[in-house]
C-alpha cells in the first residue's frame, strides 16, 4: 500500500485457506503485498484481523487504519529477506539492555529501578537461562557471552512474522528482556511498557511533563501494544 490515496474498489472481503496459510480475497481476488508478493498469513486469527481492516475501509483506503496489514506486509517484504540481519540486530540489544543501566543517584530512583527492573532480569534468568548484570552509570560494559547466546538463540528461531512484531517490542522499549517478557505474557503489555518508561516517568515527576513529549510517547505506546497483539496473532493456534 503506497501513500497515494486509493478508492475502495471491492464489495466483499473473505479469508481463504491456502496450504498452511491464509489469503485475503477482495471480490475473490487475492491481495498482494506492496512488493507484489502473495499476502499469505500464518494463522486464521491474523487473517481475520487483516480482513476486518480491509472490510472497514470506506470510500478511500487509509493505510494508517490498517496496522495488522502493514505489519504483515513488513514481515513478508522486508523481514523475510533480511531475517538473519534483523535477528542479529535485535539480539544485540541484550548487550546494552535498558534494564542494566542503573542510576548512581538519587537513592529513590536507584531503589525504584531495583524494585521494578530486577524482577524482569530474574524472570529472564529463570525462563531464558540468561543472567544479565546491572551496571551503575551509562558507560557500556559487556554482558556475559553465555547469557547473550541464550538470548540470541530464540530470536533467530522466530518466524518472519514473529520477528516483525518482536522488532517493535524491543526497539520501542529499548530492552531485549522486556521484548521477551511482553511476547511471553510475563505481565500485562501496558505494565511492561511502563517499565520501559521508568526513567522518563521519574523525570516527569520531578520537572513536569511536556505535552509534545507525551503525545510522542502515547504514539509509541500504541505501537508497542500493537506489536504485542501482532505476535499474539502469529502464535494463535485457532484454525
Amino acid at each position: 500500500m503506497s501513500d497515494k490515496k486509493q478508492k475502495r474498489f471491492w464489495k466483499t472481503t473473505a479469508v481463504a485457506k491456502d496450504g498452511e496459510g491464509y489469503a485475503i480475497e477482495l471480490d475473490q481476488r487475492r491481495i498482494k503485498t506492496p512488493a507484489k508478493a502473495a499476502l499469505l498469513l500464518p494463522t486464521r486469527p491474523m487473517a481475520e484481523a487483516v480482513a476486518a481492516e480491509w472490510d472497514a475501509q470506506k470510500e478511500v483506503i487509509n493505510p494508517l487504519s490498517m496496522p495488522v496489514t502493514r505489519s504483515a506486509n513488513a514481515a513478508i517484504d522486508k523481514v523475510r529477506h533480511q531475517h538473519r540481519e534483523v535477528a542479529e540486530m535485535l539480539a544485540a540489544y541484550g548487550d546494552t539492555d535498558l534494564l542494566c543501566y542503573r542510576a548512581d543517584t538519587p537513592e529513590e530512583l536507584i531503589a525504584r529501578q531495583s524494585d521494578q527492573w530486577d524482577p524482569a532480569l530474574d524472570w529472564a534468568h529463570e525462563t531464558l537461562g540468561a543472567r544479565l548484570i546491572p551496571r551503575n552509570g551509562v558507560i557500556h560494559q559487556p554482558q556475559p557471552e553465555a547469557a547473550l547466546a541464550c538470548l540470541a538463540a530464540p530470536v533467530h528461531r522466530m518466524t518472519e512474522f514473529e520477528l516483525a512484531g518482536f522488532h517493535d517490542l524491543v526497539s520501542l522499549s529499548g530492552s531485549l528482556i522486556l521484548g521477551f517478557a511482553a511476547a511471553a505474557n510475563w505481565r500485562d503489555a501496558d505494565e511492561i511498557w511502563q517499565l520501559s518508561r521508568l526513567d522518563e516517568n521519574w523525570q516527569e515527576e520531578q520537572w513536569g511533563a511536556d505535552d509534545e513529549a507525551q503525545e510522542r510517547t502515547e504514539i509509541k505506546r500504541h505501537a508497542f501494544l500493537h506489536a504485542k497483539r501482532f505476535i499474539d496473532l502469529c502464535r494463535s493456534t485457532l484454525q
